[in-house]
């Protein structure tokens, strides 16, 4: 398994999640890391991105309230979410691309907000 994410569960309206995401070594070059989700019914969004540089860009939905980031000498990525909604309920995916383009998506992790 090249992408492992963990940290999803079922939580109440407000509260908050810690998702995780580890890269294995076979992936090289790893450059922007990402959070995709994806609603039943609905296409796969993207969420959240933090670059090589640390730079951070979020889908307005969730602005102000979640925050990806990560650690490189882990090879981690991580997507805190506070002030949880019930429209954040999805499954959430973890996506690296790296300097040669290559994408690798891991399994989603199911986030579910009751309300």
């Amino acid at each position: 398994v090249q992408l492992q994410a963990s940290g999803g569960g079922l939580v109440q309206a407000g509260g908050s999640l810690r998702l995780s995401c580890a890269a294995s070594r076979s992936i090289f070059g790893i450059n922007t890391m990402n959070w995709y989700r994806q609603a039943p019914g609905k296409q796969r969004e993207l969420v959240a991105s933090i670059t090589s540089a640390g730079s951070t860009t979020y889908v307005d939905s969730v602005k102000g309230r979640f925050t990806i980031s990560r650690d490189n000498a882990k090879r981690m990525v991580y997507l805190q979410m506070n002030s949880l909604k019930p429209e954040d309920t999805a499954i959430y995916y973890c996506n690296i691309q790296n300097w040669a383009g290559l994408d690798y998506w891991g399994r989603g992790t199911q986030v579910t907000v009751s309300s």
